[in-house]
């Protein structure tokens, strides 16, 4: 890839802000406090999905792959369900399960490095949009908690 097309740059920042919106709601306090930390969950497990997509669809591309690379690719959605079932079975819920949304989605770049061979534009912007999404899920799970 010569550069990262401006699309997916300016697409990929965009993707901030679902979440820069709820962590506003949850800090205001107010009567949609919680329906922002269920949103800001809800869309942090549907990205952390997409990350296992990509995994899936990199390994599909290519020739050679290694061979966790299938396996890890669908561990974002089991986690990702893990982390809800708090809320199905009455424990609490969403702070903790949003911290650890948040901690997953700010570890995923390394599985891009581990799988190797992926542009420096692509992985520098994976990094960005990672610690921006996780950094800001976990802001508002900290908060959910300490409230």
């Amino acid at each position: 890839m010569k550069a990262l097309p401006r699309a997916a740059r300016q697409l990929g920042y965009a993707g901030l802000l679902p979440q820069a919106v709820c962590a506003l709601y949850v800090f205001d306090g107010g009567k949609w406090q919680w329906t922002a930390q269920a949103m800001a969950f809800g869309y942090a497990a549907l990205i952390f999905s997409f990350l296992g997509g990509l995994w899936w669809g990199i390994g599909l591309m290519r020739e050679r792959v290694p061979g966790w690379l299938f396996g890890c690719a669908v561990m974002p959605s089991l986690l990702a369900l893990a982390a809800y079932a708090p809320w199905i079975l009455g424990w609490e819920w969403p702070g903790p399960s949003l911290i650890a949304i948040g901690a997953m989605l700010i570890a995923s770049p390394y599985i891009d490095v581990l799988i190797g061979d992926l542009d420096r534009a692509w992985l520098s912007l994976r990094l960005q949009l990672s610690l921006g999404l996780g950094g800001l899920t976990m802001l508002i799970g900290i908060f959910s908690v300490l409230a």
